[in-house]
Parts: C-alpha cells; sequence; structure tokens
C-alpha cells in the first residue's frame, strides 16, 4: 500500500509473466552463477596457495576462509594440531 490511499483508481490487471522470458531470466543467471563461482574458486585457490608458500597451517587458511563448516572431520588434514582462537 502505497503513503497515498487511491481508492479511486482501478486496481492493476496481473501480469501474465512469458514461461519464455523465465527461461532466459532462468538461462543468464545460470551463466552468471557460473563465471562468479568460477572466478571465486581462482581467486580462493590462489589466496590458499599464497598463504600455503608464506607458511601457514592448513586449518588456519580453513579458518580464514570461513571453510570450516565444509572441513568437517577431513582426514587430510588430521594430523594438523587445531589451532587456538
Amino acid at each position: 500500500m502505497s503513503v497515498i490511499d487511491c481508492d479511486y483508481l482501478p486496481k492493476p490487471e496481473p501480469v501474465q509473466f512469458p514461461p519464455e522470458l523465465a527461461l532466459l531470466i532462468v538461462r543468464k543467471a545460470a551463466s552468471i552463477a557460473e563465471a562468479f563461482e568460477s572466478k571465486a574458486l581462482d581467486q580462493m585457490t590462489m589466496d590458499a596457495r599464497r598463504a600455503l608458500r608464506d607458511g601457514m597451517e592448513p586449518r588456519r587458511i580453513i579458518r580464514q576462509m570461513g571453510l570450516y563448516s565444509l572441513a568437517g572431520n577431513c582426514p587430510d588434514f588430521s594430523h594438523h594440531p587445531p589451532i587456538a582462537s
């Protein structure tokens, strides 16, 4: 509802959304998401490689990149001691 009450104006008719338009929007959104995912993956991998090269422990990288909820009981990192917060 708007600030000005316009009871005297007719209610707008519902707009029919063409399925073809919806499909094109979905395809474009998927394309944008795929490009973003690829760029994010490249950037995060580059950042992690740099951190490893600088001597940072994998668990610290996981924490700093916000990956801890995804790592769970990752066997590859079980030999590393936990890092104090």
